[in-house]
């Protein structure tokens, strides 16, 4: 009996010893008015913009309308999970993501938790996901390429690192298809991609995942996916959340590429955010502050000097225009934020050129700073060709018979150079074999093929060289350029080829 007596005497003792020592002052708030994915709170009188509240059951909320008497907050858990009268707490913790080499090969969601059943993620570093883009000083020239594996935008709208390039296009017309093979194409390389999906169906970004782990490139890839049945905080937060994953990379010395699929999404998420937080609505009931939305987001993407490490981040922002309209309010804005655009035109994609690259719309202005040399030698002449040949098509619809041998000649090079750009979905080219095809087309040796068989000619021309004339392409990887020799060498590979060619 005297040993418990002691028990709680030594009890009491500690409990009174250990008072007062982990006092912490907290800032609580009341809900006063929740409703459609936003509360408004009472009481929060130190909370900062875009810091986290904590409303219990694993309910998170974001600040982001901060007034004299009531901060708006948007919701990023499930909203019904949050009641008038609950009690608020503040967290004291900006809006930050997991980052580190820890996420490659997951799909998480904006907050880095994992989606994908494989366990939690194992990463120690966090990024805040809004940071001010580096300087104009800290920045360097945008002079390596990435390599797309795409004849099409390789040849004519080349990408460099550090770029931001748009892909634009209406829905269903390969956008995806053309970031996709960008990101399976980097497969055994250096570059660290990330794909963050805004908005989609979970069973678009299903099938995402499922084409890339197909391709081995889960390997060298992060998906982050705010889905459609998602919050649009969520959704608003996603791309912020994917550039501070890269920026991790970046600030390492790698060299990253994101792709934002799409952005079109996103500007609606905050669109809905914004009308429901009740800030004024401007052109098309979007917010005034809708170009800073994702000017800040793309100005992160740059290529950083030796200095401040020599990482970089490339950036492919995907934005879906409506029955063509280039000139509608979104579009017009991201145009004018990145370096050039891919246009894809649903016509083009319809009579069966894929990719649908509208080659008078679609511009990259790094232009040929960002090709490797080889490449620059043998499209030099295409996107004239193209372009010519799109105009003349117009005239000849109406007969061939009465225009001059010049312009018949023009017609069949720009009806050549057009199938020879149409590639299959998820079959990226190396850049040794695209040379060999291009070359190919630049130095006419394929102007005696039939239109109908330069599918097959390609296909079995590649495999010819890589089986008899493997030292022509490891030449050309490793010097990213021809040299007489290599285009002395790979003139006769052709030419002897053409005569096995069976059609």
């Amino acid at each position: 009996m005297a040993t418990r007596g002691q028990d709680i005497v030594s009890l009491i003792k500690r409990q009174i010893e250990e008072f007062g020592r982990d006092l912490a002052l907290v800032d609580v708030g009341t809900v006063v008015q929740v409703g459609d994915g936003v509360a408004s709170i009472q009481g929060l009188q130190g909370v900062r913009s875009n810091e986290l509240l904590d409303f219990g059951n694993d309910v998170l909320g974001l600040a982001l309308n901060l007034e004299s008497d009531i901060v708006g907050a948007a919701i990023l858990g499930d909203p019904n999970a949050v009641k008038e009268g609950q009690r608020v707490q503040s967290t004291g913790r900006i809006i930050e993501v997991p980052v580190g080499d820890a996420l490659i090969g997951r799909v998480v969601d904006p907050l880095g938790r994992p989606l994908d059943g494989k366990g939690a993620v194992e990463t120690t570093g966090t990024r805040s996901v809004e940071k001010v883009a580096p300087n104009v000083v800290a920045r360097q020239s945008v002079d390596q390429p990435v390599q797309t594996g795409i004849k099409a935008v390789d040849s004519m709208i080349p990408i460099g690192r550090g770029q931001r390039e748009l892909i634009i296009g209406d829905r269903s017309t390969g956008k995806t298809a053309i970031a996709l093979d960008t990101i399976i194409n980097q497969k055994g390389g250096d570059l660290i991609c990330i794909y963050v999906a805004i908005g989609q169906k979970q069973g678009k970004v299903a099938q995402v995942v499922g084409s890339l782990e197909a391709a081995g490139a889960m390997e060298h890839t992060i998906v982050v996916t705010a889905g459609a049945s998602d919050s649009a905080p969520l959704q608003y937060i996603a791309p912020y959340a994917g550039c501070a994953m890269a920026e991790e990379f970046m600030g390492q010395g790698k060299d990253a590429l994101i792709v934002y699929d799409d952005l079109t999404k996103h500007a609606w998420a905050y669109r809905q955010m914004s009308l429901l937080l009740r800030r004024p609505a401007g052109r098309e009931a979007y917010p005034g502050d809708i170009f800073y939305l994702h000017s800040r987001l793309l100005e992160r993407s740059a290529r950083l000097d030796e200095a401040n490490g020599g990482g970089s981040i490339t950036a492919l922002p995907i934005i879906e225009t409506q029955a063509g309209d280039v000139s509608a309010y979104i579009p017009t804005n991201v145009i004018s934020i990145t370096d050039g655009q891919i246009y894809l035109e649903p016509e083009l994609f319809n009579s069966g050129i894929r990719p649908a690259v509208n080659v008078g719309l679609s511009v990259s202005r790094v232009g040929g700073a960002a090709q490797t040399r080889a490449i620059r030698k043998v499209a030099g002449q295409l996107r004239l060709a193209l372009a010519q040949y799109r105009e003349l098509a117009t005239f000849a619809q109406f007969g061939t018979a009465d225009l001059d041998a010049a312009t018949r000649a023009q017609l069949a090079r720009g009806q050549l150079a057009t199938e020879v750009l149409k590639q299959a979905q998820y079959v990226p080219l190396s850049l040794a074999n695209e040379v060999v095809v291009l070359f190919a087309v630049n130095e006419g040796l394929m102007e005696d093929v039939e239109i109908e068989k330069v599918g097959a000619f390609e296909e079995q021309l590649l495999r010819y060289v890589a089986g008899n004339h493997p030292d022509i392409l490891t030449a050309i990887d490793d010097s990213k350029d021809i040299s007489d020799e290599v285009s002395a060498n790979l003139t006769k590979a052709i030419n002897d080829f053409k005569p096995t060619f069976t059609g």
